[in-house]
């Protein structure tokens, strides 16, 4: 099976979130097992300190901003989205996609879940742009 790999050099040629979302997006179904049984294997990986640093890397190279996008910063919890799905094989033989950033990306939770489970909010899309006092009803 001649599967298409993605590649954060290409992402990045991409200037918009929605431009972004659409190269990745999985259209998975939730509750659907990636691992099964074999789930054990992906925690461990993801408590390894290979994955650790390469985490804290791309976190880095992103700006801790969501899908890399400068000016939206993720101001909560940052996860690492693997641009490709990865398998249990994968993590069994140490596939270069487990721990190359060239096919990796900074995400929030809510991008996260869109990209695996096609379901993407507007306010994902278009950022709020934010006045002073605009939170404060009697100062207007």
């Amino acid at each position: 099976m001649n599967e298409i790999i993605r590649t954060y050099s290409e992402l990045i040629r991409l200037p918009t979130f929605l431009e972004r979302y659409e190269y990745l997006k999985l259209d998975g179904l939730v509750g659907k097992d990636t691992f099964g049984f074999d789930r054990y294997l992906n925690q461990i990986f993801y408590k390894s300190k290979e994955w650790l640093s390469i985490r804290d890397h791309v976190i880095v190279r992103d700006n801790g901003c969501d899908l890399g996008i400068r000016d939206r910063e993720i101001h909560g919890r940052i996860l690492i989205h693997h641009i490709n799905p990865l398998s249990k094989e994968d993590i069994l033989s140490r596939s270069d996609l487990l721990l190359n950033p060239e096919y990796l990306i900074s995400t929030t939770k809510s991008t996260h879940d869109a990209i695996h489970y096609g379901k993407i909010s507007k306010e994902d899309v278009e950022l709020i742009v934010r006045t002073k006092g605009d939170t404060c009803p009697w100062k207007k």
